[in-house]
């Protein structure tokens, strides 16, 4: 695989996916036998291509290679009211101090001109069930503030590990109960989407929720 536009090792599966850690993160190699790894995003990791794979033919060569241009995060696109009804835009994140540790939610619930922040402490866990109960619970949220309506629901977080699980058909090795609960509970929303940003990269709604989560963990934890 590559990373940065340079030829990298990644541990996979039998299926060539990278095995992800409890954080969502894949295990990296620049060279097969180093013995220190590396802890990239998977979504910052792609297909090694054959250009990539040649050496260089001298020290100058491989010295005025041009690195590959930074991605620049952006926010996902204004969507507007489907036919069906009127889409709720659903923020959320999850913080952990420490992992295990205190566990805190922040939710943004964005519909037409209504808007509804939510932050909470959930006491001590990890940081993947904090990251599922703040989408859980930013759709409750949702449900209340649009009752009896028709809407349709996009579901914004920066956890590619929740991504994975309720939209990708990870399998659950662990939290089985809280994600097979929780996927049930996605099946009474027919139009949702869940949307991967960037975390920390200056999205307004997701550094609000992060701030949101924080102050939760902050204000309870002793």
């Amino acid at each position: 695989m590559s990373f940065k536009g340079q030829v990298v090792w990644v541990r996979a599966d039998d299926g060539g996916r990278p095995v992800l850690d409890a954080e969502g993160r894949a295990e990296m190699k620049y060279r097969e036998g180093d013995t220190r790894t590396y802890r990239p995003l998977p979504q910052n990791l792609g297909p090694a291509s054959a250009q990539a794979m040649q050496p260089a033919h001298s020290a100058k060569e491989a010295h005025a290679a041009k690195p590959a241009a930074k991605p620049v995060p952006r926010k996902p696109r204004e969507e507007k009211p489907t036919a069906s009804g009127e889409i709720v835009h659903v923020w959320t994140d999850g913080a952990c101090s420490g992992n295990p540790g205190p566990m805190g939610i922040g939710i943004v619930v964005v519909a037409g001109d209504r808007r509804k922040e939510h932050g909470e402490y959930l006491g001590k866990g990890t940081n993947n069930i904090a990251e599922l109960t703040a989408i859980w619970r930013g759709l409750e949220i949702a449900a209340e503030l649009l009752a009896g309506q028709d809407f349709a629901v996009r579901v914004y977080t920066d956890s590619s590990y929740a991504i994975g699980l309720l939209s990708q058909g990870w399998k659950a090795k662990a939290n089985q109960e809280l994600i097979a609960e929780l996927r049930e509970f996605l099946r009474g929303f027919r139009n949702l989407r869940m949307i991967k940003v960037e975390g920390h990269a200056g999205v307004p709604e997701n550094e609000r929720c992060d701030l949101l989560a924080r102050q939760a963990v902050a204000q309870n934890r002793f």
